[in-house]
Formats: C-alpha cells, sequence, structure tokens
C-alpha cells in the first residue's frame, strides 16, 4: 500500500497482483460456505449465510463479486480473455489452502474468526485502494467498482463473524481458539499481499 500510494508501483504491477487477487475473490465463498454448514445455532448461522448470498450478488450473476472484480481488471487494463489462462502464483494457493483448512479441519472458532479479521481488515485495503487508483488516474471515481462496494460493507461483515464467536470469548479454553484465528488470518492476509508485490516485481 505504500508503494502503491507514493508512485513507486506501477500500473503494470499494480495490475498483475490484481489479476492474482483475482484468485482470493473467486475462491473466498467456497470455505464461508463449508463454516456455514458447521454452526450449530441456526439464528448465528444466518448472517454468514446472508454473507454468501451477497458474494453471490443476491443471486443475480452480474452482481457476483467475481463478477464485479473482473470488471475492475478490465478497467485498469487487463484483458478478460486471457483471464482464465493465468498461472496461480504460490501466495495465492497458499492463502486458499489456509483458508480451507482454518474452516474446513480446524477448530469452528478459528475459521470463524480467521475469516472475521479478514474482512475486517479488508474494508480498509479496499479503500485505500480505491483512493489510490483514483488518485493515480488509473480509474475514474465513476467507473470504480468492487472496491467502493468492499469499503462500505465489510465491516459489517466483520461484525457477523465475530458475533457467532463472542459468546466464546469469556471461555478461556475456547477464547484461545478465536485468538489463534484472528492471528491467522492477518498474518495470511498481510503475508499474502507482502508476496503479491514480490512476484509482481521480480517476476
Amino acid at each position: 500500500f505504500t508503494a502503491l500510494n507514493n508512485g513507486t508501483m506501477t500500473q503494470e504491477q499494480f495490475r498483475r497482483t490484481q489479476e492474482q487477487f483475482s484468485f482470493a475473490v473467486d475462491f473466498f465463498p467456497r470455505p464461508m460456505a463449508a463454516l456455514v454448514g458447521r454452526i450449530p445455532d441456526p439464528a448465528l448461522r444466518l448472517d454468514i449465510l446472508r454473507n454468501l448470498v451477497e458474494e453471490h450478488g443476491e443471486f443475480n450473476e452480474s452482481l457476483f463479486h467475481k463478477t464485479t472484480f473482473r470488471k475492475f481488471l478490465e478497467s485498469i487494463g487487463s484483458d478478460p480473455t486471457t483471464m482464465d489462462q493465468l498461472s496461480l502464483w504460490p501466495c495465492l494457493r497458499a492463502f486458499n489452502s489456509v483458508l480451507t483448512t482454518a474452516c474446513v479441519l480446524d477448530e469452528l472458532e478459528v475459521g470463524v474468526s480467521c475469516m472475521g479479521i479478514i474482512e475486517f481488515a479488508f474494508a480498509r485495503c479496499s479503500a485505500v485502494i480505491g483512493s489510490a487508483v483514483v488518485q493515480r488516474g488509473w480509474v475514474t471515481a465513476e467507473n470504480l467498482v468492487h472496491y467502493k462496494l468492499h469499503a462500505q460493507i465489510d465491516q459489517r461483515h466483520a461484525e457477523e463473524f465475530f458475533n457467532v464467536v463472542e459468546a466464546q470469548w469469556t471461555d478461556p479454553a475456547r477464547r484461545y481458539f478465536i485468538d489463534q484465528g484472528l492471528n491467522l488470518g492477518a498474518y495470511i492476509f498481510n503475508r499474502l499481499y507482502c508476496d503479491l508485490q514480490y512476484y509482481a516485481c521480480v517476476e
């Protein structure tokens, strides 16, 4: 984000990071869906299910997050005809694999907290990215898609994840797993962005 804001990251480098980030956008609903089935309280399950439906554009394919992110990529110069031929960078496979393990195989609190802290961080990340690409003239404000939405809704999504585990926070045994999930999510999300910049600059 420092490189994006101070002008040292080129538009080409930024575009390449975003083309890879699309693999995370496409994948994110899948571990979320796995969590929905693991939450025993149907009332707590509903908010995560609603989040999952939003990821799928409220059942409108033109508003799928995958679709809106592809539109963002086109706005910064990506060729939509080549997107499906991109090779996955190792950092994206690692990120998606960690989410799968946390949400499918680990303690429920680990997966929920991991996803929640990523949503919480992504709200701010989206605001920073959206502001930077407009300020640098890569996208006009009126044509900015995807990031504008996530800057607005992802703090609410984070709160919905945290509501699932809030009652367990006072239980030291379960609090340990909540803390583990929060730290894991923060770590892998930070690691993803660091590695995206690295690969964009060296490949």
